[in-house]
């Protein structure tokens, strides 16, 4: 496959495009919030979009062979052998667990989160008339931390369910085998769902390693669902099409009982056709420099930050394009973000909207050139100089 140029983005051509990322702000600021990559499709996927549209492919979805090439990308990917007649078609991650949460548990019923946390993990849980139970992560010297003890005394106080995000959005971490299986012991002890959003599982750094939670031996005794799609790794989530993975085939024919019947008239047919070609050889070849181009934007951020904003802390994240950057220091006040779109006109994720242990954070995404990362930082320092 020809080397791909993740530098060569033209600020100008990005103006240009009419999704939330682009279109919310004016053009006087730099947008550095939602998780949204700035590069060109992966060339395997624009040819299939190209061919779908040429013939006019946008009708009813159709599974077609989307199932089969997930499970040979689990297989080279992450070692990991699916069942692909056991897997349910979602439109997204997040209408995913919405579902789940409302066929495994009933009104009210508690559901574990560990905030800072991806904020659509609060809307589904409330859209679902579910309860929301805290067990915020630890912030230790190495990095964020899983709090096992909290997640134990929460099953044991009753809750139902368990919304595992790994890699960690926004703090990048990526749980170890180990931590896994620990969680996986408590859940079945306790009989707890978990449902284990795994969207951002592509992208995980070389020096680690992505372990899907139902691989892990406790949980595939248990009822557990680790959901999955291509909209992060490679960019495209509007064309609307995930995996949910049962932890065992019995867990599969009890989804295929409980959920709607018309579950895949929801799934986008270009979201298919792009997944399958995502998930072929030459996607998977892209995907491989891509990662390898944001571990080099994730290491020179820590050095562009320690020489320009030495007072903002940043855990190096193990997955991902998001930083989640701790401003604290800096006397912005609760909601950084706010301060760095008025007065930098930078456009970062407020922290606070992932829980109040955000307070004082905001979230920043590298998954651009370097150039406009460099920009990022520029406008968040004059942010701090015009205080």
């Amino acid at each position: 496959m020809v080397k791909v140029d993740f530098d060569d983005l033209s600020l100008e051509r990005l103006r240009k495009r009419r999704g939330s990322k682009w279109a919310r702000y004016g053009t006087d600021v730099l947008p550095a919030w939602v998780a949204e990559m700035d590069f060109a499709l992966a060339p395997s996927v624009h040819r299939a979009l190209q061919e779908a549209i040429e013939l006019g492919d946008c009708g009813y979805a159709h599974e077609g062979e989307i199932r089969q090439s997930f499970a040979r990308f689990a297989r080279r990917k992450f070692d990991w052998g699916v069942n692909s007649e056991a897997l349910v078609l979602m439109p997204d991650v997040m209408s995913g667990v919405a579902e789940v949460l409302r066929a495994f548990t009933s009104a009210g019923e508690g559901v574990v989160i560990n905030p800072p946390v991806y904020p659509p993990f609060y809307t589904a849980i409330r859209s679902a008339e579910r309860r929301i139970v805290t067990v915020p992560l630890q912030d230790a010297a190495d990095g964020w931390q899983l709090d096992l003890q909290g997640l134990e005394a929460a099953f044991e106080q009753g809750a139902r369910a368990y919304l595992l995000c790994n890699p960690h959005n926004p703090t990048g971490r990526v749980f170890s085998r180990a931590e896994l299986e620990a969680v996986a012991r408590l859940a079945l002890h306790f009989n707890v769902l978990v449902i284990s959003d795994e969207v951002h599982g592509p992208l995980v750094m070389p020096e680690k390693s992505h372990v899907p939670y139902v691989s892990t031996s406790d949980a595939q005794r248990s009822l557990a669902f680790t959901i999955i799609s291509t909209s992060k790794g490679w960019n495209i989530p509007a064309l609307k099409c995930a995996v949910l993975v049962p932890s065992s085939d019995v867990v599969g024919r009890q989804a295929a009982q409980r959920f709607p019947h018309d579950m895949i008239d929801r799934v986008s047919q270009l979201g298919i056709v792009a997944s399958v070609a995502a998930f072929a050889e030459d996607g998977l070849q892209w995907l491989d420099q891509l990662v390898a181009y944001l571990d080099g934007n994730r290491q020179r951020l820590g050095a562009l930050l320690a020489a320009e904003l030495p007072g903002v802390g940043y855990h190096i994240p193990d997955a991902g394009y998001l930083a989640w950057l701790d401003c604290r220091a800096l006397g912005l006040g609760s909601n950084p973000a706010d301060e760095f779109l008025d007065r930098g006109r930078v456009a970062l994720y407020s922290g606070s909207d992932f829980g109040p242990e955000g307070d004082g954070y905001v979230r920043l995404n590298f998954g651009t050139s370097f150039d406009l990362v460099q920009e990022a930082i520029r406008r968040m320092k004059v942010t701090v100089s015009r205080r």
